[in-house]
């Protein structure tokens, strides 16, 4: 038999350096870039970057980076360029004809993961409706693309420019009936929170692919899915544990990620219920990463827009057993940075004391390490509300 397998389109990673970043700093945000292409099905290739004061308001990139691109696009027979940072719909039109290459700029390629990965029918319907509102002002003759409902990202030949309207239309009525469709699943959604009774609720959040929901699973004891990829985890999922006769609730939902499309965030407020109206945070932290200071601010960042910046929040370290240091020289008498500080010298640092009154605790989900001090933390902490809501319940803590 023949093999009818789709071949992975190949691609390039295109980003800008602005302002005061690193070329470090633009290479770690390249190498997720290419972490959510490989997530995304996509085969990355070369890395090209530009350092600008500001983005091209035409084509995003200068007229040499540009001729440089397309020369080794057609060459080479790239199928694919991704852009780190978001096109305006202008600024694709105009790379669209100059390289006749799809182009997927940052948020493009999420929403394509989120599509990929949505599996009950809310996620469905919320990512259905963050692709709309994505493509509506976007519409061009290669806006097929975002129809991919399996592997590959083959294109066919679009709309014309006189069917651009008709489209417009059609699309404006698809986002009426998701927006009616998730109205009525919030609904659902709502009664179904309200109906697990008087118990604390906890809620992990942190940033895409830190061990959430191998946590989830440590804590709760059962079996979420749980996955070396970004967004493993789209759905929410909410399990009763008790600890020490004490029940309480958890939940894992969606991981956060620098520029999260805002259409996303907007889509998925209903699901990131479960954080809004959570008790108590379990932030989980990779600090294994050599980016996961930058990873707490975007998760605080998403937390705040979300409207969720004011709960009780116990900072949790996972990966403590994949961390590592470069340890200085005797001699070097240079300032140590974070790179040079062993996992102690961390804990002593304002993570663990920083004047917030955060709890912080240091782990490994995977080896399993220090989680029974997590557990007890988080029935000290759950207790502790417990008490103060239902001063008259007669649980036996």
């Amino acid at each position: 038999m023949f093999d009818t397998a789709p071949v992975a389109e190949r691609a390039i990673l295109v980003g800008l350096i602005l302002g005061s970043q690193s070329d470090k700093q633009v290479q770690d945000y390249m190498d997720e870039l290419a972490f959510l292409m490989e997530t995304a099905g996509l085969v990355p290739g070369r890395r090209f970057t530009q350092r600008l004061a500001k983005p091209d308001i035409r084509t995003f990139l200068g007229s040499g980076k540009i001729d440089e691109i397309d020369a080794y696009v057609k060459a080479e027979n790239i199928d694919v360029i991704v852009f780190d940072d978001d096109l305006s719909p202008s600024q694709l039109r105009n790379l669209e004809k100059i390289f006749e290459r799809k182009i997927y700029d940052r948020s493009l390629l999420i929403l394509d993961i989120f599509h990929q990965r949505a599996q009950t029918a809310q996620a469905r319907v919320q990512v259905e409706l963050a692709r709309y509102q994505y493509l509506l002002p976007r519409l061009t003759n290669m806006w097929s693309h975002l129809e991919r409902q399996r592997g590959g990202t083959g294109t066919r030949g679009g709309a014309g420019e006189k069917e651009i309207e008709t489209d417009r239309r059609i699309i404006r009525d698809k986002i009426a009936l998701l927006k009616q469709q998730l109205k009525t699943i919030d609904k659902q959604m709502t009664t179904q929170r309200k109906s697990r009774g008087q118990m604390i609720r906890v809620a992990l959040v942190g940033y895409t692919n830190v061990g959430k929901s191998t946590l989830m699973n440590l804590i709760s004891k059962s079996e979420v899915f749980a996955e070396d990829k970004l967004f493993a985890t789209l759905d929410t999922t909410v399990r009763k544990v008790v600890i020490q006769n004490l029940p309480f609730l958890i939940s894992d939902t969606v991981g956060f990620i620098r520029k999260l499309p805002h259409q996303l965030v907007e889509s998925f407020k209903s699901t990131l219920d479960e954080v809004r109206e959570a008790d108590i945070l379990l932030h989980v932290v990779d600090i294994s990463h050599p980016d996961f200071e930058d990873h707490i601010k975007v998760v605080n960042s998403t937390l705040a827009e979300i409207g969720a910046s004011d709960k009780p929040v116990i900072m949790v370290f996972n990966k403590i057993d994949a961390y590592s240091y470069v340890k200085k020289d005797e001699d070097d008498l240079t300032a140590a940075t974070r790179e040079n500080m062993t996992l102690e010298d961390l804990k002593r640092t304002w993570m663990s004391n920083d004047g917030k009154g955060l709890d912080t605790i240091f782990i490994s989900a995977t080896e399993r390490q220090n989680v029974e001090a997590l557990r007890d933390l988080l029935y000290d902490r759950v207790k502790e509300l417990h008490v103060d809501r239902y001063p008259y319940d007669q649980l036996l803590y």
